[in-house]
């Protein structure tokens, strides 16, 4: 009978897991719910991450229009923060799910610039959080609600306050977690948060655990008085060891690492708070790699294109602006459902909960606008909203959504902490300079033309003038083969000479036209900073 369970227990789906895949320039981490793609994180570490980072600034200037501040941290840009929080207050801290970043608070009180320069004179120092790392042409945004993260808890620096995550909804583990909050050995000023992975943990987890934010605080505390601003007093782990210790939670089957040393500094780093834990931590040697291994590649490959298909044959488009997303739905080769307002349900319920996976896994945030499929029973888009509204419940990022306007469209927003996936992945195209098109042939000629055309008229009162005219080698054939006789008719009509090089180097979208007899340029796209 044992010898079944075990079998049993060996060939047992493995329900969810952490893929880690550690390289010297890139660290990519999966993590996998039944063998699909939920979730996914990239880091390099050549690029500098500030998210979670506490430093000492230096006060710039305090704008009462924007009621907010500029800081100096040290960054390339100074960091944006509102007055109300530069003011540390415990009701913005309850109000974070986690307690790892302070919302708004729910009533801001307006605070002019010469009030705040009385308590933050220019120049004055002030100990911030950042909460959102610069993004595009906007400097990072920081907050003085500080809060260090740990494996169970959260340690918020600057207030008394000690709860449980909200996520945690169970009332005697509830009770239970806060009679351990209320014995443990905490400083006074230093408030505590019970984190989701805290659930069912021993007492003693709780003790390691806080024992070593307070080594942490402490060292923040030395660098107050020992280093002048604008200095980093603490900095968030790498990405490795902040999804172990934010994801690696009980229903989380094993975690397997690619790279042995990362693999060694994990286990050890995880066993001093959980053993348990620590024996889900696996090392991984197969031949061919791990992402490929666990179908991950594929899986991303399929994720990040512009056009995401569905199972039942309808399929996403995504489109990603700086402060926009825009998701249109289609039905596509679906041919389900009995009428066609049944098939366009059953897309649109599809569409929504792979929209809340696409997400998560693109890391976009900022205002998105889903143009779902037209349904015309009102049950039907309430139906789809709550599908939508659900699925987003995984999402460490806060969101809100409203219910689909009258146009079939449903307004959303996601929480931006930093670059989405794409942003980090991707550059502009160098050839059409991230439009995704360049003009056509014929819009070249045309333009080509105006601009000769342009320049004999200029000099027809003084002598005829020859043209010798650069381009493209598809643009001179467009001209060659379909334009010749046009072009014909305008050396007759100025009496001029034209003559076309063509020039493999050059961009489709550019030309040059130069005087034939002296050389000189006259005309250039490329001077204009098209190139």
């Amino acid at each position: 009978m044992k010898s079944l369970l075990a079998l049993l227990g060996f060939v047992r789906k493995i329900k969810k897991e952490i893929i880690i895949n550690a390289e010297s320039l890139e660290v990519r981490v999966a993590v996998l719910e039944e063998g699909n793609l939920e979730e996914f994180s990239i880091e390099r570490p050549t690029e500098e991450r500030i998210v979670g980072s506490i430093f000492k600034g230096r006060i710039q200037n305090l704008e009462d229009g924007l009621q907010a501040a500029f800081i100096d941290i040290g960054q390339k840009k100074n960091a944006f923060v509102h007055f109300w929080d530069m003011i540390p207050e415990d009701a913005a801290r309850l109000e974070a799910e986690e307690g790892i970043q302070s919302s708004r608070p729910q009533n801001r009180q307006k605070l002019s610039a010469a009030e705040m320069s009385k308590r933050f004179p220019i120049g004055s120092e002030i100990i911030v959080q950042v909460t959102k790392g610069a993004i595009g042409t906007k400097g990072p945004r920081v907050t003085a609600n500080l809060s260090i993260p740990g494996r169970y808890l959260v340690m918020m620096p600057g207030c008394n306050l000690k709860g449980v995550s909200r996520k945690i909804e169970d009332v005697k583990e509830r009770q239970r977690l806060k009679k351990i909050l209320a014995r443990l050995p905490v400083p006074a000023g230093v408030g505590l948060i019970v984190r989701t992975a805290g659930a069912g943990a021993r007492k003693v987890s709780f003790v390691r655990d806080l024992r070593g934010l307070l080594e942490s605080w402490k060292d923040i505390q030395s660098g107050l008085s020992g280093t002048p601003a604008p200095c980093c007093l603490y900095q968030e782990p790498d990405l490795v060891e902040r999804i172990v210790r934010d994801a690696l939670t009980e229903d989380v089957d094993r975690v397997v690492i690619d790279a042995p040393e990362v693999y060694a500094r994990l286990r050890d780093k995880v066993g001093r708070l959980s053993r348990r834990a620590r024996n889900r931590i696996k090392p991984y040697d197969g031949d061919a790699p791990i992402f490929e291994h666990f179908g991950v590649e594929r899986q991303l490959e399929n994720a990040f294109r512009r056009k995401v298909w569905l199972k039942s044959g309808g399929y996403l488009v995504f489109d990603e602006t700086e402060a926009l997303v825009a998701i249109d739905i289609n039905t596509g080769r679906h041919k389900g459902g009995s009428n066609q307002e049944e098939s366009i349900l059953q897309v649109n319920l599809e569409a929504a909960s792979e929209i809340a996976r696409q997400l998560r896994l693109r890391n976009v945030g900022g205002l998105v606008v889903v143009d779902f499929i037209d349904m015309k029973q009102k049950k039907n888009q309430q139906q789809v909203y709550r599908i939508l509204r659900d699925a987003l419940r995984n999402d460490k990022a806060r969101t809100n959504v409203l219910p689909i306007s009258p146009l079939g469209l449903l307004e959303m927003t996601r929480q931006r902490v930093e670059e989405s996936i794409h942003a980090t992945t991707y550059t502009d195209c160098p050839y059409c300079r991230g439009r995704g098109m360049v003009k056509s042939l014929l819009s070249m000629s045309v333009a080509i033309q105006r601009q000769i055309a342009s320049l004999m008229r200029h000099h027809h009162d003084r002598e005829p003038i020859s043209l010798k005219i650069t381009v493209h080698p598809a643009v001179m054939e467009r001209l060659r083969k379909e334009d010749e006789t046009v072009l014909v008719a305008l050396q007759e009509k100025y009496g001029s000479r034209l003559s076309f090089l063509s020039d493999t180097l050059l961009h489709m979208e550019d030309f040059k036209i130069a005087n034939a007899a002296t050389g000189a340029e006259l005309y250039s796209t490329i001077e204009r900073g098209n190139a």
